[in-house]
């Protein structure tokens, strides 16, 4: 039976690839990216490799692979490429498996279904990532209220940003969630920096 986590995040470029490695290292896992869109550069994939510096081994092939930067339903409309649902099963992995979702839990997939519905499907308890600095209170009460509409368990809050110890404490009290992490800015980023943050709570 797969084990692991689904990582996802309050909206697109809030840290999820980082604190994606960061899990990895965390729980010396293994990686997957469901829908990547955009392959123009370095994909997700890619960055977390470097930052591990795990070997190709650990990381699984996307479901899917889009090449427009742009939400899975677009980037598939213009790739002439119809993602469903049901195309999505949990991949088996000998290690705990970190899945790193696409922008944020209501991005469409299709016409009818949303990040949050593809963590619900694969069954792994979430883990949302967040922002330390000033919105993220609203955004991410409103992301965890779509996670648990969905009946979804969120496990945790990795924070990405300058320590912001009010924040913090608000999004534990009105969240009902432990911060698992918190990932400043990092002079170096890079697989030793990551490392050297241990996990608040147990993985």
């Amino acid at each position: 039976m797969t084990t692991g986590y689904f990582v996802t995040g309050t909206d697109t470029d809030c840290g999820k690839t980082v604190a994606a490695a960061w899990l990895m290292l965390a729980v010396d896992g293994a990686y997957w990216k469901p829908v990547q869109s955009g392959l123009d550069g370095p994909i997700d994939r890619t960055t977390v490799q470097t930052l591990t510096g795990y070997d190709d081994a650990r990381f699984l092939p996307s479901r899917f692979e889009l090449t427009q930067p742009l939400s899975p339903h677009e980037a598939a409309r213009r790739d002439g490429v119809r993602i469903r649902l049901e195309d999505f099963d949990l991949p088996h992995a000998e290690r705990p498996l970190i899945v790193e979702g696409a922008g944020g839990l209501l991005v469409p997939l299709d016409e009818s279904a949303f990040v949050v519905d593809l963590i619900a499907r694969l069954g792994l308890p979430a883990v949302l990532v967040c922002r330390s600095t000033l919105g993220t209170i609203n955004h991410t009460l409103l992301s965890l209220a779509a996670l648990r509409a969905r009946g979804v368990h969120p496990a945790g809050l990795i924070v990405n940003g300058p320590k912001t110890p009010h924040n913090r404490d608000a999004l534990e009290r009105y969240g009902g969630l432990p911060v698992i992490a918190e990932i400043d800015r990092l002079e170096r980023l890079d697989a030793a920096s990551l490392a050297a943050i241990a996990p608040e709570i147990e993985l």
